[in-house]
């Protein structure tokens, strides 16, 4: 089974109240069990909300909103929440986590790159909060660009 972001998969649930549906995840979808996440929805944050980015803050990495109120509890709590559920449907379909698909540059989901944490739309290293329990977790991610560059993760 795989985990999804839903907004991949067309949900509404972007930061914007939009949605990144990709054709080539939705394909994919259809050919594997999947299980969809929205971390920032889960973690109790509201569609539309505004923007958020990941920042060091004292040496504590947080994820503040462009308003400079931090999130990071509710992007904590939706990571786990999502981990959790995923874990579970997994379980219940008799089938093990292989891996994770979901948005680039996300301050949750995010693989390998975000944004800075200035709003200056400037990428740095790094995984979003999600990504990041999943990789304490041995889960595989990547972005739905893995999907389009190897047509399948």
């Amino acid at each position: 089974m795989y985990i999804i972001s839903k907004c991949l998969l067309g949900e509404n649930c972007k930061y914007n109240g939009g949605n990144n549906r990709s054709e080539d995840v939705v394909k994919f979808s259809h050919e594997h069990s999947y299980f969809g996440v929205c971390p920032e929805c889960a973690g109790g944050l509201p569609t539309p909300r505004v923007p958020a980015e990941i920042v060091e803050q004292n040496g504590e990495c947080r994820v503040v909103n462009r308003n400079g109120v931090d999130v990071t509890a509710e992007y904590v709590r939706g990571a786990e929440i999502c981990f959790r559920d995923a874990q579970k449907a997994a379980e219940q379909m008799g089938e093990a986590l292989e891996g994770a698909i979901l948005q680039a540059r996300s301050p949750s989901c995010g693989v390998g790159q975000i944004y800075n944490g200035r709003f200056d739309g400037t990428l740095i290293p790094g995984d979003g909060i999600f990504v990041r329990l999943l990789r304490e977790n041995g889960i595989p991610a990547g972005t739905e660009n893995v999907i389009r560059e190897n047509g399948e993760q």
